[in-house]
């Protein structure tokens, strides 16, 4: 006969997970209701892999060249990371909290670990290079994290381990341009629960360490901002689209999806063209302010405010002045009849000795009227002229920058 007290007549939650725990591990009785779905499949698994929950769980590092192979596969994301980190002290600083960030597999990358007096684990699992993941240590945030690739908190006797009950973590994921998961960020506390909404904070800083990696990834790419306020451009709720030289859209941001409708832009999708969603032609977009905003009227209805910036090959922002187109047939780009302009606002150019500002402007014009006879694509358009792709960035940035 149970003589167990009923799960809905214990008053904490502390105590209802306690006694779910029990049930479970001793006979088997699923947790419904008690801890999420996510949590439940990870107890089932970390039972067959680690078997006893009251084994200590062992925080180790994973060997110095792992270590080493994992901080130099995600430079752009430790970078992400670094960039961000003054930010999230500065918000942690008066909380119990810790930010942890792993890369795709688990393995600790970065941490803002203090140590503090009360702190006994959180030292020891916040080394660089300890595997977090879910066959390392059972269930926890950030291996749940990256196992499912949805945001989760785990808070206590959620955790699998006994040795573990007194942490309390919510993580959430960080992805690339391919939309694959490139990290986790994890905030965790030690034996103090949290006292604001800790999923939503870690999910508020992933996204801003996201949108610093999408950016960074981003080579020869047309990076869009926009936002329903332009004094969020610069804010971690600005939508990213990323346009691609093939003049498609090639990765988007959390933010972008939600409004542009909430739509995923699939690598498999047939038309991701900028003008389905964006309303514009990559032409267009690339005549964008680079700082500031423009006002921009989306397809699905809502204003929004945008600007726009042409990413080097090397990462870095903005494009440098290159060599000219070649001039050896410089009559016919003379002759193209000012009507056939696609409708871009390009600034005038800086003023020059007159045949060399000829030339420059029959260049322009030359490039202007090849982008719009291959709808915007900057590949196809390169093909025709006989010149690379990053040239015909460098023509179009060099003259807005001129203005």
């Amino acid at each position: 006969m149970n003589h167990l007290p009923s799960l809905s007549l214990l008053q904490s939650r502390t105590d209802r997970i306690a006694l779910a725990r029990q049930r479970f591990f001793e006979g088997g009785q699923a947790p419904t209701g008690v801890v999420s779905e996510a949590v439940f499949e990870s107890w089932a698994r970390c039972l067959r892999l680690h078997g006893n929950p009251q084994e200590r769980a062992m925080f180790q590092p994973v060997t110095a060249s792992r270590t080493q192979l994992a901080l130099m596969k995600n430079r752009p994301l430790h970078q992400a990371w670094m960039d961000e980190v003054p930010r999230l002290e500065a918000s942690l600083s008066t909380s119990n909290c810790t930010a942890m960030l792993t890369d795709a597999t688990g393995v600790l990358i970065g941490s803002t670990c203090v140590g503090r007096s009360h702190e006994e684990l959180m030292p020891v699992a916040t080394r660089i290079g300890v595997n977090l993941s879910e066959d390392a240590v059972g269930t926890t945030a950030p291996g749940l994290v990256v196992r499912t690739g949805k945001p989760v908190c785990v808070q206590g006797g959620e955790h699998f381990f006994d040795s573990v009950k007194e942490m309390h973590c919510a993580a959430a994921p960080i992805r690339d341009i391919h939309g694959r998961i490139a990290g986790v960020l994890d905030l965790s506390s030690e034996r103090i629960p949290f006292a604001f909404d800790a999923a939503a904070v870690a999910g508020l800083f992933a996204g801003a360490i996201e949108n610093r990696l999408l950016v960074a990834q981003s080579t020869e790419h047309l990076v869009i901002r926009f936002q329903i306020a332009h004094d969020l451009l610069d804010s971690t709720m600005v939508g990213l689209i990323g346009v691609g030289v093939d003049g498609r859209i090639a990765w988007e941001n959390g933010v972008a999806r939600s409004l542009l409708g909430g739509r995923t832009l699939s690598a498999a999708q047939a038309d991701r063209s900028p003008d389905l969603l964006l309303g514009l032609p990559w032409a267009q977009l690339a005549a964008l302010p680079v700082a500031g905003a423009a006002p921009l009227a989306l397809p699905n209805g809502l204003q929004v405010w945008a600007r726009a910036e042409m990413r080097a090959p090397d990462g870095r922002r903005g494009l440098v002045i290159g060599a000219s187109l070649p001039a050896a047939e410089p009559e016919p780009a003379a002759a193209v009849d000012a009507a056939t302009e696609p409708a871009v606002d390009v600034p005038p150019l800086a003023v020059e000795a007159p045949a060399n500002k000829r030339l420059r402007e029959s260049d322009l014009d030359l490039i202007r009227t090849t982008l719009q006879a291959c709808g915007g694509n900057v590949s196809d358009a390169a093909k025709q002229l006989g010149v690379s792709r990053g040239l015909i960035y460098r023509r179009l940035r060099s003259v807005r920058d001129r203005n």
